[in-house]
């Protein structure tokens, strides 16, 4: 895999909300690195006080069988028997200081803008939402129809993001 196939889309198809954070996981991230996930698991525990447990944890068995039920690409028994390591930003960052290749350094370059990317993604909806809350206080009822298609709109947006864990 070469650094211009390491588009923002494949990166933002591999973050997933666990436990109220942003996070990619150790799999995912191997994959990008192009280096085995065996490999960057060790290479994290020979350095886990750089990990606390904002910038890095592991999944219960819960949260790996509910991301398995959710992804068809991850099936039973395809994977690790482990459990999986979840990187936030942060992790993610500090990926860098541990894996010292200039392909980790590339991939971590890419990572960032990503996430980035996905932080004014958000905010822009919040934006959104808190200029048509001003609007439906300006206008009458003859524009409902309008705001209740917008709320539906939003709120679809909202619930088709992967989300996993509580």
């Amino acid at each position: 895999m070469t650094n211009d196939i390491i588009t923002i889309e494949l990166i933002s198809s591999k973050i997933y909300s666990i436990r109220g954070s942003k996070v990619m996981l150790d799999r995912d991230l191997a994959m990008l690195y192009e280096v085995e996930t065996r490999a960057l698991k060790q290479a994290v525990r020979r350095n886990i006080q750089r990990f606390p447990e904002d910038f890095m944890f592991e999944l219960t068995e819960n949260e790996e069988l509910s991301l398995r039920s959710q992804n068809v690409t991850l099936k039973r028994g395809e994977h690790s028997k482990y459990l999986s390591f979840a990187f936030t930003e942060q992790g993610v960052a500090m990926l860098s200081s541990v894996l010292r290749s200039e392909r980790a350094i590339q991939v971590n370059i890419q990572i960032m803008r990503t996430f980035t990317k996905l932080r004014h993604m958000i905010a822009g909806h919040e934006e959104l939402k808190k200029a048509i809350e001003e609007l439906k206080k300006q206008t009458d009822e003859r524009f409902e129809v309008v705001f209740t298609v917008l709320d539906k709109l939003l709120a679809d947006d909202q619930n088709s993001k992967k989300k996993i864990g509580f």
